[in-house]
């Protein structure tokens, strides 16, 4: 499926020349951009080695750029100090976990151990994809730093599913966040895709071919307005809890359980590994064989079962996966009092549901037309202005943008 080239529009190409003229002077030589993705089915399933399906969102991460002639990786981004790394220096470093310089490190790294010769390159970056927003701020920037590298100094040799499973690794690996590969899978790839996460290193990824306006329903995000702050260990106990299930099983992830087993030996493993982690596993077994359903749903153009589907996804996430509500959060439910806000003004149409990791973040919801002005309004009325952000699925995932002459 041929994809349209991404040309540069003339305000964005302005606004990142004077930046980066202010940032390191004189012009930049070549501009990237990679997207933000939206999770639509399979939540937390990518961890487990099961089906996802993501698309790429019209919300970027965008670079000027320039070959500097030194050993360093220098990225300036809108609102944050410089960043440089040396590239002499790609050992992980502990005083950098949770931070950007880690991410830019862990990517370089990465193409290095892979026999790409570094150099280095300064950067000035600006973005329509907010941290915290639940569409994956910091897939997105591994992708457009590896993207960057890939054109400069590699010649393009890695695939665009390569540069996200680089991507991965350096969120795990040099950053310290546990994660799947879905965000930057969808980030690199583009358009909207089902992927199977059975073989990692191999990830099987297919386009799926459906325009969601074309069924009279808005794609939004609702941001909760909430910070992922110190729900590191949130994350991290989910596929901690899902492990304690697979030990029993001498196996390494759920997809390889057969679910009838599970079920057949239920005390055992609530004694052993909790309900909590019981359930979780539950939810692991039906959000990914949903996932196939969702697919097949939008390829026959059942557009009101995949919204059946979105339904029992998010009911599953909260009430099994229990994803919504940090544990021992009483005064601040912020993704919560998000998904009670959908139900209200859908009025029982439409579909929503926990978007991403959960725990703060944003809800997802398709809203009908008819609905979306009141829709939006009465979001943004709670929650803030600009909560609610209408959204496109971007057919291009990390590129070198074009410039027209």
């Amino acid at each position: 499926m041929s994809v349209p080239a991404l040309i540069i529009a003339p305000h964005m190409k302005k606004a990142l020349d004077e930046g980066f003229e202010l940032a390191f002077g004189g012009a930049a030589q070549r501009y990237f951009s990679a997207p933000g993705r939206t999770e639509i089915g399979g939540n937390h399933t990518d961890h487990q080695r099961g089906h996802v399906l993501a698309g790429a969102v019209n919300l970027d991460t965008v670079a000027a750029v320039r070959i500097n002639d030194s050993r360093y990786i220098c990225v300036k981004s809108q609102g944050y100090p410089l960043c440089k790394v040396c590239i002499d220096e790609l050992e992980v470093k502990s005083e950098e976990v949770n931070t950007t310089p880690a991410l830019i490190r862990g990517v370089a790294a990465r193409f290095a151990q892979l026999g790409c010769t570094l150099g280095g390159f300064d950067a000035y970056c600006e973005s329509t994809v907010l941290p915290g927003s639940g569409l994956s701020s910091s897939a997105a920037f591994e992708v457009l730093i590896g993207t960057i590298i890939n054109h400069l100094f590699f010649d393009c040799q890695a695939s665009q599913p390569m540069v996200a499973q680089i991507g991965k690794y350096a969120e795990n690996v040099y950053f310290g966040k546990p994660s799947g590969l879905m965000d930057q899978t969808a980030s690199a790839v583009g358009g909207l895709v089902t992927i199977n996460f059975a073989d990692t290193n191999k990830p099987v990824i297919r386009p799926v071919s459906f325009d969601f306006s074309s069924c009279g329903h808005a794609l939004c995000i609702v941001d909760s307005r909430a910070s992922h702050a110190d729900l590191t260990d949130e994350y991290a106990a989910i596929p901690k809890e899902l492990a304690s299930i697979c030990a029993h099983f001498g196996v390494d992830v759920t997809t390889r359980i057969d679910e009838d087993e599970f079920f057949a030996v239920i005390p055992k493993l609530r004694e052993k590994c909790g309900d909590r982690a019981v359930l979780r596993a539950i939810h692991e077994f039906q959000d990914n064989a949903r996932v196939l359903k969702q697919v097949a749903a939008l390829e026959e153009g059942d557009f009101d079962r995949f919204l059946q589907l979105i339904t029992e996804s998010g009911q599953s996430s909260w009430v099994y996966l229990q994803n919504v509500v940090p544990a021992g959060a009483t005064l601040h439910q912020d993704v919560a009092v998000a998904l009670a806000l959908c139900e209200k003004y859908l009025e029982g149409k439409g579909a929503y549901r926990v978007h991403g990791g959960g725990f703060a973040g944003t809800v997802q919801a398709f809203v009908p037309y008819e609905l979306l002005d009141s829709f939006r309004t009465g979001i943004d009325n709670a929650l803030g202005e600009g909560s609610c952000h209408v959204l496109s699925i971007r057919p291009q995932g990390g590129v070198e943008m074009e410039v027209e002459e």
